[in-house]
């Protein structure tokens, strides 16, 4: 039997990574709300955890759940990755939802505080503007992962598994959207993992909150080059 089929795949020290089930929503829709400012709480600069949490997760853990994974320590979701392999479905699915969402976010908005109503603005009036650009019909993912518990060695594990799961299922290529606050280093760190760069945006919704330049990037994964998180296959030996 695979992975996919058991709903487990491995795990590191004290961590288990496992595909998505039913009962995790709770415990993803936490993590999303716990690490939504860079890694922090997004309380800050937006209050509706509930609402931000629809915005992001739902499509992932509602519509496509066999394409996320989670790690689980001690009977707790402490991170997720989602992933997305029909992006078509996804655009439709958010165009008629983001209509639900933008009635309750008109309901919610004279009791918010002044920061969420900046934020509010920015997502209405820039956020589309900064936003880099997306590969249509290539499947995509994100991760969080609670600050605890984060590690190059987990990260690896986490994304090497969904990476396993794309190959299983044909898929040539993947891509995701990552922040990262210094250019030069973040493509080097990319190309050490084998994506390539194809666009970046800098966003500013965080300026006067974090110190620095914050840029969201497109990167991209031949898989049929490479597979997992290295940057080249390795040469054999036999």
């Amino acid at each position: 039997m695979g992975a996919a089929a058991e709903g487990k795949v491995t795990g590191t020290k004290d961590v288990t990574i496992r595909f998505f089930r039913a009962s995790d929503r709770e415990g993803v829709r936490k993590v999303c709300a716990d690490t939504g400012f860079l890694g922090s709480p997004i309380d800050q600069i937006f209050e509706d955890r509930e609402l931000f949490a629809d915005y992001l997760t739902s499509y992932y853990t509602d519509k496509e759940p066999e394409s996320t994974l989670v790690c689980e320590a001690g009977g707790t979701i402490v991170g997720y990755l989602m992933g997305c392999r029909n992006s078509r479905a996804k655009f439709w699915y958010h165009a008629f939802y983001n209509v639900r969402l933008f009635l309750r976010t008109l309901v919610r908005y004279p009791f918010y505080r002044a920061a969420s109503r900046r934020y509010l603005h920015w997502l209405l009036w820039k956020g589309r503007r900064e936003e880099p650009r997306s590969l249509p019909g290539i499947p995509h993912f994100h991760f969080n992962m609670l600050a605890p518990w984060r590690s190059v060695s987990r990260t690896r594990h986490l994304v090497d598994s969904f990476l396993d799961y794309l190959v299983q299922n044909g898929e040539k290529a993947v891509y995701g959207q990552v922040v990262v606050f210094d250019r030069r280093r973040g493509e080097k760190m990319f190309e050490h993992y084998g994506f390539q760069v194809v666009d970046r945006v800098e966003v500013t919704k965080y300026a006067g909150r974090f110190p620095g330049s914050v840029y969201l990037c497109t990167v991209v994964k031949d898989l049929r080059e490479n597979p997992r998180l290295y940057a080249s296959r390795r040469p054999s030996h036999e």
